[in-house]
Parts: structure tokens; C-alpha cells; sequence
């Protein structure tokens, strides 16, 4: 078994990576911003970061950090698949842990740096140490990491438990612009779609629409358009095996089926065909 397939995790990283520059998995996970500035884009809400803020999310809404060229940029990512951890979690009545995940699917908790949240970044360090020592033949390497996950899943719960959560409020108008075009977009990608339409149907400029959408998420609209049609095809590709490439790539919007092909291949490495019999071989060996 490779456990870099059920788990990652990175502690404090300030490197910038471009091949996720908008991405949707189906991991969850726990981003915790540390420092810097990032506006964060979770499906069709945006976030303004601060220290100590935590999201937690299902993966599967696009999602993209977008943050100045040349600032400071200090954060810690975990995934982890729910299936490797759905059986401890059964054992010690925990599935309640997973429900920020399932239910809300994602939201922010604001921690202000608190002592629940010097707690978490220590677990998340050790995390870290112990992935890298499985690595190196550590053969209790996992028992461990399912230990650290727990506490680290129970420590969040806590904190969103604190009325820590964070409902977007007192936006500013671009953000509003913003948020509605990403809303439009998810409800229409499937349709053909383009900024002129966008911006016929929401009553603004074409303009107005391309510039404030670049700004506040670091899309462009075209982007995003894609973006969502990718993440509803990874969806399908796994949950509905018995459909075929073509049907797939039609309902999620694509007009032709090279095109498709194309842009799947470029995107996620590998083509729709071998993606899609790799999540099912993962899938049933998580539940064998």
C-alpha cells in the first residue's frame, strides 16, 4: 500500500506551487494559514486570510489561493481520504469528526493564534515527521499517523465547536461581483458558455466582469469555466463508471470529445480513461 495515496501533509510551506493553481481532489483537507496575504477562493466564496485562520473542506469545490506575486506566502496543507480513516473513527463512535466535511462541505474558522491552534501546528509538524519516516521503512508509521490524524480532527471540531466559524459578511462590493459570477458559473457550466453571456445575464459590463473577476479570485472566467467542468468530470468519472468518456465530457459541457481529452491529459497528468481506473482500484482497495 502507498500511503502518499491516503495522506500528505506539508508544515509551514512558503514555496509557491503553479500546478496547483486551481484544483479540486477528492481528499479532504485542512489548509491553516500561518502568514502573509492570501484571498482564498472555495467554491463560489471568498475568504480573506488571516494568521491562524483554518479551512477546512471536501476537496471536490474548486478551490484556489490567489496571493501577490512577490509576498510572503506561509502555510500548512493536509489531505487525507476519509475511507482510510472511516474504520477507526467506526470503532471509537468518531464519525461526528468527519461532519464539517460531509455537511458543510467547507467554511473558515477563525482561530486568532489561539492555544487550540499552537496545539494543531505541533500536531501537524509531528504528522509530518512520521509520513516522512514511512518512507525510510518506519513500519508503525502508519498506526501513528492515524493516532495524529484523530487528534488533529478533534482538535478542529473543537475549535469550529468555539463559534470559531466564520460566516462571509460586510463584503465589499467586487466581492459580491465576484462571488455572483462564480455562482452563475457552477449553476451553467454545463451550457456554452462565455463572458459576454455572463455578463449579459448578470447586468454588467464585459469588462467589469473579466477585471473584477481576475482580481478577487485569481481566475480568469474562462478559467473558472473549465475549472468546474474538470471538477464535475473527475466526479463522474469515479461515481458513475458505466458512463462512457463520451457522455461524461458532453454533460459536464466539453463540445467535443478530443478537445476533452486534451484538456483532462493536460491538466491532471494522466488521461480520463487511466484516472478513472485508478480512483476505482484505490476506492475498492480502501473498502476490501
Amino acid at each position: 500500500m502507498n500511503l502518499n495515496e491516503y495522506l500528505s501533509v506539508f508544515y509551514r510551506v512558503s514555496e509557491r506551487w503553479p500546478q496547483m493553481d486551481y484544483h479540486s481532489h477528492q481528499e479532504y483537507e485542512i489548509y491553516f494559514f500561518h502568514s502573509g496575504s492570501c484571498r482564498y477562493l472555495i467554491h463560489n466564496q471568498i475568504y480573506d486570510l488571516e494568521p491562524g485562520d483554518i479551512l477546512v473542506m471536501d476537496g471536490m469545490a474548486l478551490h484556489k489561493a490567489n496571493i501577490p506575486n512577490n509576498g510572503e506566502y506561509v502555510r500548512s496543507i493536509l489531505h487525507f481520504s476519509p475511507h482510510w480513516i472511516k474504520g477507526v473513527l467506526k470503532e471509537l463512535g468518531g464519525m461526528y469528526l468527519l461532519n464539517v466535511f460531509d455537511t458543510l462541505h467547507h467554511c473558515l474558522i477563525r482561530t486568532k493564534e489561539n492555544d487550540e491552534s499552537k496545539e494543531l501546528e505541533k500536531l501537524l509538524l509531528r504528522l509530518e515527521d512520521i509520513s516522512r519516516s514511512q518512507y525510510l521503512g518506519n513500519k508503525y508509521a502508519e498506526t501513528e499517523q492515524k493516532i495524529l490524524l484523530l487528534q488533529i480532527l478533534v482538535i478542529v471540531n473543537r475549535l469550529g465547536q468555539l463559534d470559531s466559524i466564520q460566516p462571509p459578511n460586510n463584503k465589499v462590493e467586487k466581492t459580491c461581483h465576484a462571488e455572483k459570477i462564480a455562482t452563475y458559473i457552477q449553476e451553467n457550466y454545463m451550457s456554452k458558455l462565455t463572458i459576454d453571456s455572463i455578463a449579459k445575464t448578470l447586468s454588467l459590463s464585459k469588462s467589469y466582469v473579466s477585471h473584477v473577476f481576475k482580481e478577487m479570485t485569481g481566475f480568469t472566467v474562462m478559467e473558472y469555466v473549465m475549472g468546474c467542468r474538470l471538477t464535475q468530470v473527475k466526479y463522474l468519472l469515479e461515481m458513475e463508471p458505466d458512463k462512457s468518456l463520451k457522455e461524461i465530457a458532453f454533460e459536464c459541457g466539453f463540445e467535443s470529445v478530443s478537445h476533452f481529452s486534451r484538456y483532462f491529459k493536460e491538466k491532471v497528468g494522466v488521461t480520463a480513461r487511466e484516472f478513472r481506473q485508478k480512483r476505482l482500484k484505490i476506492y475498492s482497495g480502501e473498502n476490501g
